[in-house]
């Protein structure tokens, strides 16, 4: 079912009530592990009613050319993006780049850092699982995913079910893939201070990825905010996909308390998961600004559809 939107061009300058917005500024494409092309997922975007969109893809903006004409033709405002993998404390950490301007600065060399990173880290996770008995794990992988792209995790979840190691997904993630598993490496991500110093100085605004995810206490969240505060990061994803309302308003307070601006998205990967474009919980009333009030991005709120942000 469509969400109830607010009317064209009225991106609010304060969330004074709970409240769905036309808005999602995290989502995947064919450019990493998403199912949909760049172009395919601007589409579904516009069918579900979103006037405001960031592609962001794990560790590149390969999606963002083809993304820009299909939106332009939509009628839909695209923020470049991505998500770049990071470390914190040993734990795997995802920072989204909202790129008003583009691929441009330390985020060129960083990303091909982080292409590189994903080659190296394909390579030993093939390693692991084949020892845990999926045989050609690398190729298998690679057939999964369709195309030369940079191998994630994802792909190598889809080997292991067609190669009935596992009976799903979620399953594949469960015993080899999720973190501290065989086949969860990250040690050859940056940390996450470099990573967000990247964006910044890119001309960027750097967004801390659903930090209700990771299992940490709410004094283990406040210092990693801290940490991604400390380096230049001014943004946090207050919902990502479905949240337990009682958990997002005790992370709203902990955005309020630093001064931090509050972003959405869906984390969209696939159709037929469980999350969908637009398709979060609801913002709830809190004084952290919203994303598009960040100096960066203010000119969303009166952007003009069809427009990257960059132009809008």
């Amino acid at each position: 079912m469509l969400m109830p939107l607010l009317p064209a061009n009225s991106l609010p300058h304060a969330f004074d009530a709970d409240q769905r917005y036309p808005v999602d500024l995290h989502m995947h494409s064919t450019a990493s592990d998403g199912a949909l092309t760049p172009s395919e997922l601007v589409t579904l975007c516009a069918e579900r009613g979103l006037r405001y969109m960031a592609l962001t893809d794990h560790d590149t903006m390969d999606g963002i050319a083809e993304a820009a004409e299909a939106a332009q033709h939509a009628g839909l405002c695209l923020v470049p993006g991505c998500e770049l993998s990071t470390r914190w404390q040993g734990i795997n950490i995802h920072v989204v780049a909202l790129m008003p301007g583009g691929l441009q600065g330390p985020m060129v060399e960083g990303l091909e850092q982080q292409r590189i990173a994903r080659i190296q880290r394909a390579e030993l996770i093939a390693e692991r699982l084949e020892k845990a008995g999926l045989s050609n794990a690398l190729e298998k992988a690679r057939l999964q995913a369709g195309s030369e792209r940079p191998l994630g995790r994802p792909d190598f979840a889809r080997a292991l079910v067609a190669d009935g190691m596992v009976a799903d997904w979620a399953s594949a993630f469960k015993r080899y893939l999720g973190s501290g598993k065989k086949g969860d490496v990250k040690a050859l991500w940056p940390e996450i201070s470099e990573a967000v110093k990247w964006v910044v100085a890119s001309g960027g605004v750097a967004v801390l990825a659903h930090p209700l995810r990771h299992g940490l206490t709410r004094r283990k969240r406040g210092l990693l905010m801290d940490t991604f505060q400390a380096a230049g990061g001014q943004g946090v994803e207050l919902v990502s996909g479905q949240q337990n309302p009682d958990s997002t308003r005790d992370l709203a307070r902990q955005l309020v308390e630093r001064d931090l601006y509050a972003s959405m998205g869906s984390d969209f990967h696939f159709p037929g998961s469980h999350a969908a474009p637009g398709s979060m919980s609801l913002i709830p009333r809190t004084a952290a600004l919203p994303i598009w009030q960040h100096p960066r991005l203010a000119h969303l709120r009166d952007a003009p559809s069809g427009m990257l942000a960059l132009g809008c």
